[in-house]
């Protein structure tokens, strides 16, 4: 705790982006969390926008459920295939980059596709969740797919779908399969989709690949992917193709040895960071970039001195090498680019919800770290890129994460925790319960608030002029953060006009 807290609480008390007057609204948005269902119950038709997302989150959607089985039943490949083939197989006539991981996957998207779209191609990126606004998934070239084309396509799948033979797509399935008609019907150059759980049962894997890229894997949805390292490293390995080249960067040796040994067993060439490929960072500071980090990275068609990597943290550099990697192969398969381009890219490259600071006074950063091992990337981030005095750290997760391991990893950084949840995420841990255990780890000062907006009033009345405010540990809470902190900053806006 700052030694000036009593004078701070007065001169920050204006400055809260807390609403304490704020009316409460009994009706939710249609982006607002629902309940799944095995199969969809509306019979009235796709007219709009809010009618097609009732529709699409009348289906199941794994990503809310607190318990799921993890098998080929669940995850169904084949009714993926039918889907799509109803569709009119568009995923045939689409170039794609498959991309899977456990953490990085977002940032390595972004980087790549920055990268490319510097160069003249134009790019479609599907990834998930999404922070805000659904249509975050699937963008062409930094835009969001809109609101009418997403109508159209839901209605289109909503009328393939029913041949189905009464085995209504997934949530994500839906999602994925209208990304994948956007890409085709807009004939992008290269679509680059991001896994959304695991790898092997997942599906986006049914396309075939340019390359494929390996994020780091560490612990996450244990309790569905497997406890131990391997087991997790197997199912996402499941993206790999017969002749399809994979990369990955640096990863614990029972990670290593199981891609390997399944690169070997499907006939997929493997290639690593830093062994296989000559690669090595280092961070600095200057007075252009500020504090940041720079990679090289050398192959036997080209090489790249000392790149700027544009996302903050060292881990970045790891996803930055990766993107540069599965980029070199691209150029075998036409996809040329220049250094100059590329960096300009780089330098472009936006990732809204990672190190992301959405409020100036109280500065409060968002990070949609969700493991032990992004909560300590995190940490080490906000020490060499954000100067501050005492670290105040709202923290929410789901009851599918490794909890234990993450609240030793807040433990080690935060000077102050408050724990909550959001609102939309119904597999979220209970703050009570987040307190409870952290408390058995550390005895640091801790408090629980039922929801968003009371753990930070309580996060405002703390904080100086030179702390900070960091929400995370889950993307449903960094969501809920940045549509309650712009609409705040709109409401004062309209206010002061």
């Amino acid at each position: 705790m700052p030694s000036r807290q009593t004078t701070s609480r007065k001169s920050t008390k204006s400055k809260t982006p807390a609403k304490s007057s704020r009316k409460r609204t009994t009706k939710k948005k249609a982006t607002g969390a629902r309940k799944t269902a095995v199969k969809p119950t509306s019979n009235g038709s796709i007219t709009n926008y809010s009618s097609a997302l009732k529709w699409l989150y009348e289906h199941t959607d794994y990503e809310r459920m607190r318990l799921v089985r993890y098998d080929s039943n669940t995850f169904n490949l084949s009714r993926m295939q039918r889907l799509l083939k109803a569709m009119g197989n568009p995923h045939k006539s689409l170039n794609f980059v498959h991309i899977a991981g456990t953490k990085g996957k977002g940032s390595t998207v972004a980087m790549l596709a920055a990268m490319l779209q510097a160069n003249g191609y134009t790019i479609g990126a599907y990834t998930s969740p999404h922070l805000v606004d659904l249509r975050e998934r699937i963008v062409i070239n930094g835009q969001m797919i809109s609101h009418a084309e997403l109508v159209e396509l839901f209605k289109l799948v909503k009328a393939k779908a029913k041949g189905l033979s009464g085995d209504p797509p997934t949530f994500f399935e839906i999602l994925t399969a209208a990304a994948i008609r956007h890409f085709a019907d807009q004939a992008v150059d290269l679509a680059i989709l991001e896994t959304g759980l695991g790898g092997r049962l997942d599906s986006t894997n049914v396309v075939n690949p340019l390359v494929c890229g390996l994020t780091q894997i560490s612990y996450d949805h244990t309790h569905i992917l497997g406890n131990e390292l391997s087991e997790i490293a197997a199912e996402k390995a499941g993206i790999m193709k017969k002749g399809v080249p994979v990369v990955t960067c640096e990863q614990e040796p029972a990670v290593l040895r199981v891609f390997k040994e399944t690169a070997e067993q499907v006939g997929a060439p493997l290639s690593v960071n830093g062994s296989d490929i000559e690669f090595s960072y280092r961070f600095e500071a200057n007075r252009e970039l500020g504090p940041h980090t720079r990679v090289c990275l050398t192959t036997p068609r080209a090489t790249y001195d000392h790149i700027p990597v544009p996302l903050k943290g060292e881990h970045q550099a790891l996803n930055c090498g990766l993107a540069l990697a599965m980029l070199d192969n691209l150029a075998e398969k036409g996809f040329k680019t220049t250094e100059e381009k590329l960096i300009e890219g780089l330098a472009r490259t936006e990732l809204p919800g990672r190190m992301e600071v959405v409020w100036p006074e109280p500065r409060i950063l968002v990070d949609g770290a969700h493991n032990a091992a992004s909560i300590s990337a995190l940490i080490r981030s906000i020490g060499a890129h954000v100067p501050y005095d005492s670290l105040v750290m709202i923290f929410g997760c789901g009851q599918d994460k490794d909890v234990r391991g993450m609240l030793e990893q807040v433990n080690l950084g935060a000077d102050k925790i408050i724990f909550t949840r959001a609102k939309s995420n119904p597999r979220a841990v209970e703050p009570k319960d987040l307190l409870h255990e952290f408390n058995e780890v550390s005895g640091k000062m801790a408090q629980a608030a039922p929801n968003l907006e009371e753990a930070l009033n309580l996060a405002a009345r703390a904080v100086g002029r030179e702390d900070l405010i960091c929400i995370t540990g889950s993307f449903f809470l960094v969501g809920e953060a940045k549509k309650y902190l712009a609409d705040l900053a709109a409401k004062r806006e309209k206010q002061n006009a």
